[in-house]
């Protein structure tokens, strides 16, 4: 997720457009490319607010890489400079010793377009930015990182159904990731309403898709249900109300809502999910679409543990695999963060 050009509370008031990663190194078995995986050697920068780096969160989660891959929790609160790390004791993340993630991108490069987004790799020894390129990331963690991989560590990209992942998770991108942002950051009546029609004809669609079976794509979790699952599960708390994505709210529709909560209470799904933090970021930040900051309330979110019975579609969660352990104790998510 990118800081806004002229300040937050440009948010609403221009045109909207998806930046492209301007750095897109990658981190690779073998180092092809200038960095090679090394357990320790980088480190994860999110903002528990972010879908894009939630996708990563999950990922690292489902794969076992917290030990070889630190990780930095931004503010879910940005000022003008983008992420910072008030969250850590003296307002300085404890692994690279800065104030705000943007330090970390100028030691990089200067005068970089497309602002400062996360999620966003660091190599720790000289403070750089590696790569802040939220599509490959999670990729490479699941085919390039595989050494560092926990046992019984799923496989989320199979080599066998990775067209037909591609090709769910582009619709699900431009439709859903992305339509909901597109119909959030409208600034006419036209533009909103045709990528709000965007929004729930995709919706639709995957509906009549998962009601026949558990997962997206195959009968195991993969790539493709971890980038819809961070867009749903942040629906109804804010891209209902504060995005006007309001046709239906996602606890209306019994297919979508049971796939989200079977994911959410998948280990390494929910445990990675904020609230507080999501809440607080889209409506506090987005002065341009919400001037008063004021936070909502809702949803109520006990329904997220209730029974969702999509095991009986049948499917092996984390196919031959075995669950992830449970979560670090500096990761856990504060109680205000969970149903």
């Amino acid at each position: 997720m990118d800081s806004a050009d002229g300040g937050n509370s440009a948010y609403g008031r221009r045109a909207f457009k998806r930046s492209k990663s301007h750095f897109t190194d990658r981190i690779t078995a073998d180092g092809r490319g200038g960095w090679p995986v090394e357990p320790g050697r980088y480190r994860l920068v999110v903002s528990r607010a972010c879908p894009w780096a939630s996708r990563s969160l999950v990922s690292r989660r489902l794969l076992g890489l917290e030990d070889a891959l630190s990780l930095a929790v931004a503010d879910p609160i940005q000022d003008d400079r983008s992420w910072r790390f008030t969250l850590d004791r003296d307002g300085r993340d404890p692994v690279l010793g800065i104030r705000y993630l943007s330090e970390a991108y100028d030691r990089r490069e200067t005068d970089y377009p497309g602002g400062v987004s996360v999620p966003a790799i660091v190599d720790v020894s000289s403070g750089k930015l590696v790569t802040n390129d939220f599509q490959q990331i999670t990729l490479d963690f699941a085919t390039e990182w595989t050494a560092l991989h926990r046992e019984g560590a799923p496989d989320l990209y199979p080599s066998a159904l990775s067209d037909e992942i591609d090709a769910v998770m582009a619709d699900v991108y431009e439709d859903v990731n992305n339509g909901v942002y597109r119909a959030g950051f409208a600034t006419d009546q036209a533009e909103y309403e045709a990528a709000c029609a965007d929004v729930f004809r995709r919706l639709d669609l995957l509906t009549s898709r998962l009601a026949r079976q558990r997962y997206l794509v195959g009968d195991t979790i993969t790539e493709a249900d971890i980038r819809l699952f961070t867009t749903l599960v942040r629906f109804d708390a804010v891209y209902h109300g504060h995005f006007k994505c309001n046709r239906w709210k996602l606890a209306e529709n019994e297919v979508l809502w049971a796939y989200v909560r079977d994911l959410y209470q998948t280990p390494g799904f929910g445990d990675t999910v904020d609230f507080d933090h999501i809440k607080r970021h889209y409506h506090q930040v987005h002065t341009g679409i919400n001037p008063t900051g004021i936070v909502p309330l809702g949803p109520d979110l006990s329904g997220w543990l209730t029974a969702h019975h999509r095991e009986e579609l049948g499917g092996r969660p984390f196919g031959d695999g075995t669950p992830p352990g449970p979560v670090p104790a500096d990761e856990e998510v504060p109680a205000r963060g969970r149903p």
